[in-house]
């Protein structure tokens, strides 16, 4: 396609990085493989098709470096499933650093750049070494009795996977298996699965007799240590014979090798099955044009668009309400319960929408797990630190966008885990641990938000280094820093330049990571805790909310305004009586079922003064929790519930701390969304840096 549209191109970049994704998830099991010391042919024949995959693609639409890049790995690839190179270290570290230059070529091509890329030509350069060291192998050779014709069209990489085996001393069988033609490709793909326990299939080759026109026989040639009665037991049926194949003397590979006659059916172990048999039946047989996936991409910002209308719909339900009730002031009982009727027919139909939209949006925080686990090896390898990694909870799902925006925050997480946290092996060796450390990462649902943990079993913080470190930097006072409870002074690693190390790494050490952790967690609308015991380890936990797309709000009164506070933040709401708070270490709080509450004024940290009305003589405390933080919110008046669509405040406001965006209230009047997390880590740090970094006055 010489001159492909823009949305063919879309489409392109879309399934270039779904391959890339997927072949990034295949290293990783593939490195575990090897770890074990057990690797798995497959998963290196999977990274191949994924390659190859990608090499067309890139041919196709004219991406030149991407394809030469992908035509140097396949070349890799092949070696190794060929039995041509052995996968060690500087194997699987090429490997992996092709995904991270895969990831910079399909970012240029995003943009339409050409600019040169070091790292390509790095690791092209690194291929073409490798590929130059890889020895040629001979022709397979075996004491069984084999048909000549069958080995004449085995491929390069079946002989490869048949002189493997038969080095490991397995015995060799022929199963001859009858399909249904209907139902041939999910049956064979459920007998090689079930064959994969107890062998490996080489490959399958029709054995050219069928009890009917509607049938077909395979000959599957596999290769086992099992005895001839196991695989009878576990693969045995009335459509499944099988034989285990005689030795004999003459060996593998000294009959003449040969081209299959035109028209024979040939099966490759790594194609799918399409019959093509003699006759009148492949009319009837032939393959279908319909499409097995029942999947479509979608650009997330249509889905924006979607929720945006859905938002707007929200409106016209709110005003379509509100007019019911004035009908019925009114005395129009009949018309009032029609409208009210087909109100609650819309709510539901609305509602409907609204959640599947949302469902649509969510992804697995598998996507972003995946990518860390490849920082973690990168890493580990560079520092000469064994690091063990273990993932839970990465089917938990998360907003697309927020996923997005979690990589670099939780990167900067790990690296620093790794960097600060876990020690050399000969110092984890004299404290009586393993000589490899563990990073944690787990992920869980807690009500409307996602608790993402990362937890190292390293040294810990030295609680005292920070708080000299901060108060060096004239980030607080030594007489404050004396009176700060244990979390305040773990609180404080999150400062900007605040860092235990001294020595400056290019892995960490400068003191800007965690700063940057804070604010970027900030923008999502969650918020970052700190735990650590010396010698024992660290755990960060993030508190995140499910979707910013669309939320359930509190709608509040403050000082003639009006404010939504995240339904999800929320976890009751009481009034409050003259004379119920007190005064405690220089903040208001209020007792709460026998827990102490700080309490937060909204319109004395925003600045905001009452024009119209009084400051009326109750109000109400709105308690906001995120963790294992609370806080109490005070405001005016109570209004409601509502559905709301937070939209950006623009360039000129988006530095405001404290506010999330603004929603349309269904009365031509716009209302601001407060930002809980924010409010609840800058007040709770006793900073009103709300006011001083110019929030809303007036």
């Amino acid at each position: 396609m010489a001159d492909p549209t823009e949305k063919a191109r879309d489409e392109f970049l879309s399934e270039a990085q779904e391959i890339v994704e997927t072949l990034s998830r295949n290293l990783l099991d593939l490195d575990a493989s090897a770890r074990s010391g057990a690797v798995d042919p497959a998963l290196i024949n999977e990274a191949f098709r994924a390659v190859h995959t990608l090499k067309g693609l890139a041919g196709l639409f004219g991406a030149q470096r991407l394809g030469q890049m992908s035509h140097r790995l396949e070349d890799l690839l092949d070696d190794l499933r060929l039995g041509r190179m052995t996968l060690g270290p500087d194997v699987l570290d090429t490997l992996f650093a092709a995904v991270d230059v895969y990831g910079r070529l399909l970012a240029q091509e995003r943009e339409g750049r050409d600019d040169p890329s070091p790292a390509a030509d790095e690791l092209l350069a690194r291929l073409e070494k490798l590929g130059s060291e890889a020895p040629s192998r001979a022709a397979p050779a075996t004491e069984y009795d084999l048909d000549p014709s069958l080995l004449a069209v085995l491929t390069e990489y079946e002989e490869h996977r048949l002189r493997a085996n038969l080095e490991q001393k397995m015995r060799l069988y022929r199963l001859r298996v009858e399909f249904d033609l209907t139902t041939i490709d999910k049956a064979l793909e459920d007998m090689k699965a079930r064959a994969k326990r107890h062998g490996e299939i080489i490959t399958y080759l029709p054995a050219g007799e069928a009890t009917s026109a509607d049938a077909i026989e395979l000959d599957l040639l596999m290769a086992s240590r099992d005895d001839l009665a196991t695989l009878i037991g576990a693969l045995g049926a009335d459509n499944v014979v099988i034989e285990e194949i005689p030795r004999k003397r003459t060996s593998v590979g000294t009959a003449p090798p040969h081209k299959p006659y035109a028209g024979d059916l040939v099966v490759r172990a790594d194609e799918s099955v399409r019959p093509s048999v003699h006759g009148d039946a492949s009319l009837e047989q032939g393959p279908s044009l319909r499409s097995l996936t029942q999947t479509v991409r979608v650009d997330i910002r249509k889905l924006d668009a979607l929720m945006n209308v859905v938002g707007e719909l929200a409106i016209v339900r709110g005003s379509i309400a509100r007019m019911a009730e004035r009908l019925r002031a009114e005395g129009q009982r009949q018309l009032t319960a029609e409208l009210q009727r087909l109100h609650r027919s819309f709510e539901r139909r609305l509602a409907e929408m609204q959640a599947g939209i949302l469902e649509v949006r969510m992804v697995p925080l598998g996507q972003v797990f995946d990518r860390l686990a490849r920082v973690v090896r990168q890493i580990g390898r560079e520092m000469s630190k064994e690091i063990r990694l273990v993932i839970t909870g990465s089917e938990t799902e998360i907003d697309k966008l927020i996923v997005e925006e979690l990589s670099d925050p939780l990167m900067h997480m790990i690296r620093n885990a790794i960097d600060h946290g876990i020690e050399p092996s000969n110092l984890r060796a004299e404290v009586g641990k393993p000589p490899a450390g563990t990073i944690a990462l787990n992920a869980y649902q807690k009500g409307n938000h996602v608790m993402i943990e990362v937890e190292d079993d390293g040294r810990g913080i030295d609680e005292q280094a920070v708080l000299e470190k901060a108060v060096r930097l004239g980030k607080i006072a030594a007489e404050d820093g004396a009176e700060l409870s244990r979390e305040e002074v773990l609180a404080l690693v999150f400062l900007p330049g605040v860092s235990t190390r001294e020595a400056v790494s290019e892995t960490s050490g400068r003191g800007v990571g965690m700063d940057i952790v804070k604010t970027n967690i900030g923008r999502l609308g969650g918020i970052i805790d700190v735990q650590s015991e010396p010698g024992i380890g660290t755990k960060m936990t993030i508190t995140l909310p499910i979707t910013l797309a669309i939320v359930s709000a509190l709608m509040v009164h403050i000082a003639d305004q009006v404010f939504a506070i995240p339904l999800s933040t929320v976890s009751e709401a009481l009034s409050l009586e003259p004379g119920l708070s007190r005064m405690l270490d220089g903040r208001e709080v209020i007792t709460l079922r026998g827990a102490t509450l700080p309490l937060c004024r909204l319109d004395r940290v925003l600045g905001l003064e009452r024009r119209k009305t009084p400051a009326p003589r109750k109000h109400y405390v709105v308690v906001v929790s995120l963790g294992n933080r609370r806080l109490g919110v005070v405001v005016d008046h109570l209004i409601g519930q509502q559905d709301i669509v937070i939209k950006p405040l623009g360039r000129s406001l988006a530095s405001v701390r404290g506010f999330a965006g603004a929603t349309e209230l269904g009365d031509q009047r716009v209302g601001l969304v407060l930002d809980a997390a924010a409010i609840v880590d800058e007040v709770l740090s006793g900073a009103d840096v709300l006011r001083e970094r110019g929030a809303l006055h007036g």
